[in-house]
């Protein structure tokens, strides 16, 4: 049993790195999940500070990466309709089948957002380069918390690997 925790807690620290990129997956929350699964096993002892603190950190994350893209967007000069905008440019630039389809949706969102609510090209593109930062902010951030928890994990597993039961 222990080892198929480790082998179902490892895909799930992978989607979790997928997850900083997809906004489909919810990168961090996901990669605890794995870090909970490894902690479940018979060979690791119970660290209820170590998943107490990494779970805050994880929902931190995850709720931080929803509102900066929005205020990268406010802060460059954009307006309701420009943070409307890269929501749904999120959503088509997901869907969309190029390479980077969310960061192109994310802008593209922004400045036809902004052109809507009557702002000048200016305007707009400063609004959309807000959106554009703060989408790769978000994505920075859930890269390198779950890279940490990644790390967490194999430090964790090699530790106690001796003690791991395959049954």
């Amino acid at each position: 049993m222990d080892i198929a925790l480790l082998v179902i807690g490892f895909i799930l620290m992978l989607f979790g790195i997928l997850g900083s990129f997809l906004p489909v997956l919810p990168g961090p929350p996901v990669s605890w999940v794995g870090l909970l699964l490894l902690h479940l096993t018979n060979a690791v002892p119970d660290d209820w500070w170590f998943i107490g603190i990494t779970g805050v950190v994880a929902l931190t994350i995850f709720i931080i990466d929803y509102i900066i893209p929005a205020i990268g967007t406010k802060r460059f000069g954009g307006t309701k309709a420009g943070m409307i905008g890269t929501t749904i440019g999120l959503i088509v630039g997901l869907l969309a089948p190029i390479p980077g389809g969310i960061f192109i949706g994310a802008f593209v969102g922004a400045f036809i957002g902004e052109l809507s609510n009557k702002a000048d090209n200016k305007t707009a593109l400063r609004a959309a380069f807000g959106s554009f930062l703060g989408l790769l902010t978000g994505t920075f951030m859930k890269l390198i918390v779950t890279a940490i928890f990644l790390v967490f994990f194999f430090k964790i597993a090699i530790e106690n690997s001796a003690a791991l039961n395959p049954f």
